[in-house]
């Protein structure tokens, strides 16, 4: 009788592409949660039926827990058969989990087997995958040659970072991972910040495939970015790298969180929602000056204020404390907000080493 083959995710971490799909069977809601970088979701339950068949079991029993749950699968099983998966050869190649490598994954592996597909079955699931995660992460960082982009806020780093993506470095943006600007106005509106255990994900999806004979350059951040707890040894390992000072003239910092926080320029009362989270900090009578100017259509105004009065004061303290080596930092000077120049920032910093 033919079998799936069982896979332990330490033995295919390097090498998730040896397979044609990677198919999460969990709960649309578990899925959501986090997954496997790359992985497609196929659940075997839905999200109410998980709950109906969890009642059950807690309230009745075992038996008709599993009879009703057994039903659902396979029925949910042969609607994907019939669709996502109708046009698969013969040779594809599938790996296989759900939340601990038991009943919903094996149930599909199976009957993937029976077909004839060489399937395989993750060992442990998800949770086993979690484990991984949490264990090579503080590996990858430790391994990893790092540089860190220093700046004020309106610098362009995050503008940086991607002019050295384009030109075919390494980079690790954890703003953009996070979804997060990383500061107290830095919600975007647009995007939903994903789960702790989604960014730890993706970041360990993007330190597994660096390259750590070479530099992965990464922004000078603070243990959070928006609500979302950066990993602690690779906090550590960057707050002691090698530093990179980016400067950028005030007024073209001003313009560049123009453009970035556009939504602030437009809506000056989402603006000055935010600005109550500095009361504590600049009193009511600052703030309420702050929000009349913002209302007044001086945003550019309030921005050079903020960047002068709150974020520069603070980064000055943060950055000299937290990085030990910024006092070595390479200088850049960078001119403008044009694309020639970002460019020329970034071979500057590529041709120093």
């Amino acid at each position: 009788m033919k079998y799936p083959e069982l896979i332990y995710f330490g033995s295919i971490a390097e090498n998730l592409a040896q397979f044609d799909c990677i198919i999460d069977v969990r709960s649309p809601a578990e899925f959501a949660e986090d997954h496997i970088p790359g992985a497609i979701n196929c659940p075997v339950l839905s999200n109410e039926e998980r709950i109906q068949v969890g009642t059950m079991y807690k309230q009745v029993g075992s038996f008709e827990a599993k009879r009703l749950g057994a039903g659902l699968v396979a029925m949910n099983i042969g609607r994907h058969l019939a669709t996502q998966f109708q046009q698969q050869g013969k040779s594809w190649r599938p790996l296989i989990y759900c939340w601990r490598g038991g009943n919903r994954s094996g149930s599909m592996a199976f009957i993937f087997s029976k077909i004839g597909w060489p399937v395989a079955q993750l060992q442990g699931g998800y949770k086993a995958y979690r484990q991984h995660v949490n264990l090579s992460i503080s590996e990858l960082a430790n391994a990893a040659q790092w540089k860190v982009l220093c700046g004020t806020t309106g610098s362009g780093k995050s503008r940086l970072l991607n002019t050295l993506t384009s030109l075919g470095e390494q980079v690790l943006d954890l703003e953009q991972l996070a979804q997060h600007r990383g500061s107290v106005l830095g919600d975007i509106p647009t995007e939903k910040q994903p789960s702790q255990k989604m960014f730890e994900s993706r970041i360990w999806n993007v330190l597994k495939n660096a390259d750590h004979e070479r530099t992965i350059y990464v922004e000078a951040e603070s243990k959070k970015v928006g609500n979302l707890r950066v990993p602690e040894t690779i906090m550590s390992k960057i707050r002691e790298s090698p530093c990179i000072s980016i400067s950028m003239p005030m007024s073209e910092r001003v313009n560049l969180l123009m453009e970035d926080y556009a939504h602030f320029v437009q809506d000056p009362q989402q603006l000055n929602q935010q600005l109550n989270f500095l009361s504590h900090l600049h009193g009511n009578e600052k703030i309420n000056f702050w929000k009349k100017q913002a209302l007044d259509g001086n945003i550019a105004n309030v921005v050079q204020s903020l960047l002068e009065e709150h974020y520069d004061p603070a980064y000055t303290k943060s950055i000299a404390r937290n990085f030990s080596k910024f006092n070595q930092a390479q200088q850049i000077s960078q001119a403008s907000l044009s694309n020639a120049d970002f460019e020329l920032s970034a071979k500057k910093i590529i041709s120093h080493g």
